[in-house]
């Protein structure tokens, strides 16, 4: 009954950084639309501000990849939740009902479980290796690289 238990306390500290990481990528993608529409609305669009709204529009597409990756963790993390609280749920009406037979079901949860937490983090990679892609569309705008 202790694994389960654990599992769901780690499971909330993945989804409090996840949800952390949601709202930080959401509020990028609005304060590049806003930077989008500021461009747009002015009389004359030079080739400074030209490249500006590429490199704006190239991030927010890669954003928005990066977005629907920290959905799949957080997916991910709650589904784990959800099969830990079965898990432990088992354990307890083995344990109060005297019930054996249960104990592959309640592995298979557990594993289960253990599974969906390895698949968030799987997410949680692709999307910080992603980040790190982001990070270089902007920086190159401003440092072009030597040859």
């Amino acid at each position: 009954m202790l694994a389960p238990g654990l599992m769901i306390s780690a499971c909330g500290l993945l989804l409090l950084g996840m949800n952390n990481k949601y709202s930080l990528v959401v509020n990028r993608i609005r304060l590049l639309n806003e930077e989008k529409r500021k461009i747009f609305h002015q009389e004359l669009i030079d080739e400074i501000d030209s490249n500006r709204l590429s490199n704006i529009e190239l991030q927010i597409s890669h954003l928005i990849e990066r977005i629907s990756l920290v959905r799949n963790a957080v997916f991910s993390y709650s589904l784990a939740v959800a099969l830990f609280i079965v898990s432990s749920v088992l354990i307890g009406l083995t344990l109060s009902e005297n019930t054996p037979g249960f104990d592959w079901l309640i592995v298979a949860f557990f594993y289960g479980g253990m599974f969906a937490v390895f698949m968030g983090i799987v997410f949680a990679a692709i999307e910080v290796w992603k980040g790190y892609r982001i990070v270089k569309i902007e920086i190159s705008e401003i440092y072009k690289p030597v040859d």
